[in-house]
């Protein structure tokens, strides 16, 4: 047991004892963290800056899975949840807040002309396919992204186990950029498709005109188009890719960073379409939970108020300038590169003659964690990162890279690893 994650290894040897992979969450548990080498559990947090039970602080460029985008504890949604829990977190009939927060939207978001909420990202996600497949009479689905975890999707994963045959086999993949793969898919199955669902960007930019092509393919086939904001919502805009772009779909679903880290998710879309939620089933007890709804109203007015995103631009393109830069310098280019939004990129690690990437994202992790920064290899940036912060970070890169480079040429990352290497168990994108 490691001297610095002592309390961290203690806790998970307890937690396992009670609850699957010792987490809620898939991608906080140790299948993600190298045991030995990685925190677990966290104490507190103020900002970007984070303490393990430990004691060991850190500054986290995972940001909760890109759900808190202000920073923790941020004083004005703080303040507003406090204001709200003084009257109440949930009531027998609706409260006022729910509209309020659908009035929002529909100001900032460009197909928000309805809203319906739920609690996670997958709630969305469902929700919006079951409204396409109801609009449309159809089953099929087209996919391209992460979408959650339910049934509809993740059964078209290799975490598929679970998930009837039948549900699997109404969901299909296509690849991202190129549009007329999404057509020749499209027309494979004619007049079956429900819905066309995908992230409007992650790793890649997408190529000059595809975003409207996907549309267009979609509409012609007689599909919805569904665009997932979860993660680019609040974040690559304040109405999200679809404002960043110029493509409106006909329906799209937020979380993660609508409410700065608070449970709430959201269907967006075209009334005319939203109006088929009066007519399934999308319902649920916590649907109009208070404090949620009164984060989402206090981090969208911020959105709104102050040049927060502009804000996370400038950091965030500091980041990718500086580590191309650093890739280059330090001749890492054979396995490393940088990619994604500015808001959102990505440290790319691909495997060698000798080594998997998770060999080599396993000593990533190692080190950079033992130099007080969490990350998972994406820079999920928020308002409370300061110059400082940015410096920081590449500084620590400017350390790792030559430790992975050398692993690499002297074929010796087994006794650089202080810990077993991540196994390969679930790529999102």
């Amino acid at each position: 047991m490691s001297d610095r994650y002592h309390q961290s290894e203690v806790l998970l040897e307890r937690a396992l004892r009670t609850i699957p992979l010792g987490s809620q969450t898939f991608s906080k548990s140790r299948t993600q963290y190298p045991h030995g080498v990685s925190p677990y559990f966290i104490e507190q947090g103020l900002g970007c800056k984070v303490t393990d039970v430990d004691g060991n602080q850190y500054t986290d460029f995972v940001m909760s899975l890109a759900a808190v985008t202000l920073g923790y504890s941020d004083p004005d949604v703080t303040a507003a949840v406090a204001a709200q829990l003084k009257s109440g977190v949930i009531y027998t009939l609706p409260h006022r807040l729910e509209m309020e927060v659908a009035e929002k939207l529909a100001e900032v978001v460009p197909c928000a002309e309805m809203t319906r909420f739920g609690k996670n990202g997958s709630d969305a996600t469902a929700g919006a396919v079951r409204v396409a497949r109801a609009h449309t009479g159809r089953e099929r689905v087209a996919v391209c992204g992460y979408h959650g975890w339910q049934d509809w999707y993740i059964g078209s994963t290799a975490r598929h186990r679970g998930v009837p045959q039948g549900v699997r086999a109404l969901t299909h993949n296509f690849a991202y950029n190129d549009a007329e793969a999404l057509d020749r898919l499209l027309a494979s199955h004619q007049g079956e498709f429900a819905a066309v669902m995908l992230e409007p960007m992650n790793v890649a930019e997408p190529l000059p005109g595809y975003l409207a092509a996907v549309r267009d393919i979609a509409h012609a086939h007689g599909a919805l188009l569904v665009f997932d904001e979860t993660i680019t919502g609040f974040r690559y805009e304040i109405g999200g890719a679809q404002q960043r772009f110029g493509v409106t779909p006909d329906l799209a679903c937020f979380g993660k960073g609508l409410a700065n880290g608070y449970p709430v998710s959201a269907v967006c879309g075209k009334a005319e379409y939203m109006k088929v939620m009066e007519e399934i089933f999308f319902s649920f007890t916590f649907g109009g939970e208070l404090l949620s709804l009164a984060a989402a109203k206090a981090t969208i007015s911020t959105l709104q108020r102050e040049p927060v995103i502009a804000g996370l631009k400038a950091k965030g393109e500091r980041i990718k300038a500086g580590l191309a830069e650093r890739i280059t310098r330090h001749a890492a280019g054979e396995f490393a590169a940088v990619a994604g939004d500015a808001t959102w990129s990505f440290f790319i690690l691909k495997d060698t003659p000798r080594y998997t990437l998770w060999q080599l994202k396993t000593l990533f992790l190692q080190e950079m964690f033992a130099r007080g920064f969490l990350t998972l290899g994406t820079h999920n940036v928020c308002h409370a990162h300061s110059d400082a912060d940015i410096e920081a970070l590449l500084a620590a890169y400017d350390q790792v890279l030559p430790i992975l480079v050398s692993a690499v040429q002297n074929e010796d990352l087994e006794k650089q690893l202080r810990c077993a290497p991540l196994e390969p168990l679930f790529k999102l994108r």
